[in-house]
């Protein structure tokens, strides 16, 4: 009797849930293109790739502050210091 009981309750609480399932079809039909819509993609990729070939090479950076900045690399013109054994930047004159 309680397994009866048992599966009556776990069929009403799982009925709700499954009734709000999205009635999805995971595997719809394959449609395969026809001849005329392969050719057609085919010019399409081919007029794509010429518009692609068209495009003008990039003529340089276009930085608003380039001709402000200094063009040295940041390396060069901050050197690094050694660290010393404590972490602090401080050196010691010996």
């Amino acid at each position: 009797m309680r397994v009866l009981c048992a599966v009556a309750i776990a069929a009403l609480v799982t009925a709700p849930a499954y009734a709000q399932m999205p009635n999805i079809n995971l595997m719809p039909e394959v449609k395969s293109k026809t001849q005329e819509e392969k050719d057609q993609d085919a010019i399409n990729q081919k007029a794509y790739k010429e518009s692609l070939s068209k495009i003008p090479d990039a003529k340089g950076s276009s930085d608003p502050w380039g001709a402000v900045r200094n063009d040295a690399p940041r390396a060069a013109a901050h050197p690094a210091k050694p660290k010393t054994k404590t972490g602090n930047n401080v050196q010691r004159n010996q």
